[in-house]
């Protein structure tokens, strides 16, 4: 590196953003993620040791130090780092930094540790062509990636790796690292004298959205933007910081986890019968961008799998805000959905319908029994083979109801359809009772070796 290269890359790094400036170099100033890198845990003792001898994948949210720990182990390790971007580099590279890797350890015995960003973004083929190289040791893996790795990294190399989730900070870690970049002269704002409202911070922290990259850059707006004041003081209030982060990100793309994590806790708590909570992740989702059609969907499902006849009202109610959406759109067509809701989660609770699953489960496991000849259609072979012979229709009876056989004769007796005893349901469980007791006595009483259970 000549003087000119030198001065370049100083001045480069003084006029970094500030997230990078403040970004940790030690693990003692990473905050946060003490469920992985607290004292004594396995990684943290491990790289002090530098002894990360087995690959590891860094799974989060955005902002959360999965690069800045990667960048601190880099600086403790005497083996070599690499560094890749997954979104920029390809096989190429790679195959680059494997000829390179393949020599230090061949010349002089050095480790290669291989630090990849975003790895999910790399296809199958490109994770495979990494693979041999992880699993013979060549190569230490560490790749960082905002998705599920057990759904975005192929098998084999999940398998070969150790997984370390990382958690969104907290508001109190959110808080310290603001502290942090106000008081560090070097690469914070310490040299300046700058007084942040406590309400302003409070705010700051909290529409951080547990990113640490998200509260950095929007004090760093707060403070560039702010000119001081005769006293030579940036006093920013909770006017600017409101300014300076504006919305709170939420965590929320229609194709990774937390898509899938957010209807899942919306779909429970609609089940579970929590109003409150069902309300929440809505509002998380539709002020997200959620297609709200995918939505009335899941709750058109709902109503028949979770409600059922405790409240058949629950199926036309989730049916009509989703016609009612279709006719109003957005953003009013909200009212229909959070009125389903409500009333769903509300709604007593029958998954009685999984009566067509055990009824599926018996066709799977035995096949298909026979229809009874006096269930079979007369209308063209009663005559020659007297189908539909035998059969009493109900409605000549009192009740509209008379006991005879429906099912094939292997499984007279047998029950698919539990009634719950909830809301409505209850009503049709006290007449199915009946009707069971008197066809079951007749059935068994016509053939007293059919089946009964």
């Amino acid at each position: 590196m000549d003087l000119f290269d030198h001065a370049l890359e100083e001045r480069m790094r003084h006029e970094a953003p500030l997230a990078d400036r403040m970004r940790p170099q030690t693990l003692d100033e990473i905050v946060g993620q003490d469920h992985i890198i607290g004292e004594g845990r396995l990684l943290r003792r491990a790289i002090q040791a530098d002894r990360l001898f087995s690959s590891i994948i860094l799974y989060g949210p955005p902002g959360t130090g999965k690069t800045t720990l990667a960048r601190v182990i880099s600086n403790l390790t005497k083996a070599h780092f690499e560094n890749l971007s997954a979104v920029l580099a390809g096989v190429a590279d790679l195959r680059k930094v494997i000829a390179e890797a393949t020599d230090r350890r061949r010349l002089y015995q050095r480790r290669t540790i291989l630090f990849i960003d975003e790895v999910h973004r790399w296809n199958k083929s490109q994770q495979d062509a990494l693979l041999p190289h992880v699993e013979s040791g060549l190569l230490t893996l560490i790749g960082a990636t905002t998705q599920n790795p057990y759904f975005d990294v192929i098998k084999a190399l999940v398998s070969r790796s150790r997984i370390f989730e990382m958690h969104s900070l907290t508001e109190e870690d959110i808080r310290e690292i603001l502290d942090r970049a106000l008081r560090d002269p070097e690469r914070g704002y310490g040299r300046l004298t700058v007084e942040l409202a406590p309400e302003a911070l409070a705010h700051l922290s909290r529409m951080a959205g547990g990113d640490a990259r998200n509260a950095l850059n929007a004090l760093e707006l707060a403070v560039e933007t702010t000119p001081p004041d005769k006293d030579s003081v940036i006093r920013i209030g909770l006017d600017v910081a409101q300014e300076s982060i504006q919305k709170r990100a939420v965590l929320y793309d229609k194709t990774d986890d937390a898509h899938y994590d957010t209807i899942s806790a919306f779909i429970k708590s609609v089940r579970g019968s929590d109003p409150d909570a069902a309300v929440y992740w809505l509002a998380k989702m539709l002020h997200a961008g959620e297609d709200p059609r995918f939505i009335l969907r899941r709750l058109i499902i709902l109503a028949g799998e979770d409600i059922g006849l405790a409240d058949p009202q629950g199926l036309v109610v989730a049916n009509a805000a989703a016609q009612a959406f279709e006719y109003i759109g957005l953003p009013e067509g909200i009212f229909p959905i959070v009125e389903a809701t409500l009333y769903l989660a509300t709604a007593p609770k029958s998954n009685s319908a999984f009566a067509y699953h055990a009824a599926l489960a018996e066709i799977e496991e035995n096949g298909v029994g026979p229809v009874p000849v006096h269930l079979m259609d007369a209308s063209r072979d009663a005559k020659g083979l007297g189908h539909g012979v035998g059969y009493d229709y109900p409605h000549e009876h009192e009740g509209h109801w008379t006991p005879q056989q429906y099912l094939p004769t292997s499984l007279v007796g047998t029950t698919f359809y539990k009634p719950s005893d909830q809301g409505y349901e209850a009503q049709v469980q006290e007449r199915v009772r009946r009707w069971r007791e008197a066809q079951n006595k007749v059935l068994s009483e016509q053939n007293p070796t059919k089946k009964d259970s």
